[in-house]
């Protein structure tokens, strides 16, 4: 079979044959149908993953660990969990029997590998509570998932949005009410941030220094009884850590909730089949940059997503 085949930690995957897949016992082949490509799956390969060590023990192998394809019933699934060396980066996979679910039907594969982005999204009301009306700030808005949340928050009826991102021309595209550049100094960036103020609630993919700087500018430099800004914390772009002074949490009202609060698989259930609704109904939009597997090897270097997800057709 064909194949994006890696074959060393930190190189890049080449299209070339691979041996096809052999079930054993208790497992299924899958026939790919479309696997999204995504920062993790590229940390993985270049070994700076906690899971590098259990993907890349044997070499060569194929990248990506989820995706849509086919069973050999027909069935239309999402599988994970899929058997290394054999990822989703292939006309063929393998996983265990049950490691997959069916897709809604009238659901596009490409856009299937994604729904999962919109479901974080909806962090905003199983995390933090979201009511109608409320003013939310998304903080990496020109993202896949950004601008998903984006698009969430207006769907839940957040009365006012505010966008963030490093790209003029990219916030321009949002349907956001205001929107703030966090590409400058510290200094302007905690006035943006006071100006456009008066947030409920906080999507937050960016973590680091732009949050840090929120954080300030949340932060009273007066006596006062302060509104509540609760802020989920979903993605860590702009890094892993910040400090949080302790009168930010002490005067500001900050409330910080991790993107897994109240999340049970009851939750996660309603948020799967709303955004399977909206996405029928045709009232999420869908950035995807489609590309046959023959060009992984040029699609797997490029930089920049412009807010596109990755998505391979084999």
């Amino acid at each position: 079979m064909k194949a994006a085949v890696l074959h060393e930690v930190g190189g890049v995957p080449r299209y070339e044959e691979f041996p096809d897949p052999v079930p054993a016992e208790g497992e299924v082949v899958i026939e790919v149908l479309a696997a999204a490509v995504e920062n993790v799956d590229k940390a993985v390969a270049a070994g700076k993953h906690y899971a590098s060590g259990k993907y890349l023990g044997e070499l060569p192998m194929i990248p990506v660990f989820d995706g849509i394809g086919r069973l050999p019933d027909g069935t239309l699934v999402g599988f994970g969990n899929v058997r290394s060396p054999y990822g989703a980066l292939a006309e063929k996979t393998v996983v265990p029997e049950g490691a997959y679910a069916p897709i809604p039907d009238g659901i596009d594969p490409a856009v299937a590998t994604v729904l999962a982005s919109a479901i974080t999204a909806l962090t905003m009301k199983t995390a933090a509570g979201l009511q109608p009306g409320e003013t939310v700030l998304v903080q990496g808005a020109t993202g896949v998932a950004g601008r998903l949340a984006v698009q969430v928050a207006r769907l839940l009826g957040a009365g006012r949005i505010v966008a963030t991102g490093r790209d003029d021309s990219q916030l321009a595209e949002l349907e956001a009410d205001a929107v703030i550049n966090t590409a400058v100094s510290d200094e302007e960036l905690q006035q943006a941030y006071a100006d456009a103020g008066g947030y409920d609630v906080v999507a937050d993919f960016l973590w680091g220094r732009p949050t840090q700087i929120l954080l300030r500018a949340l932060t009273p430099d007066t006596f006062a009884f302060a509104t509540p800004t609760r802020i989920v914390q979903i993605g860590e772009v702009a890094g892993p850590d910040l400090a949080v002074p302790a009168a930010a949490l002490r005067t500001s009202g900050i409330e910080l909730y991790g993107a897994a609060r109240n999340l049970t698989p009851e939750s996660m259930g309603e948020s799967y089949q709303q955004v399977v609704e909206w996405t029928r109904a045709g009232d999420l939009t869908f950035h995807l940059d489609r590309v046959p597997l023959t060009d992984i090897e040029s699609a797997w270097q490029r930089t920049s997503s412009h807010g596109r997800r990755l998505v391979v057709i084999p």
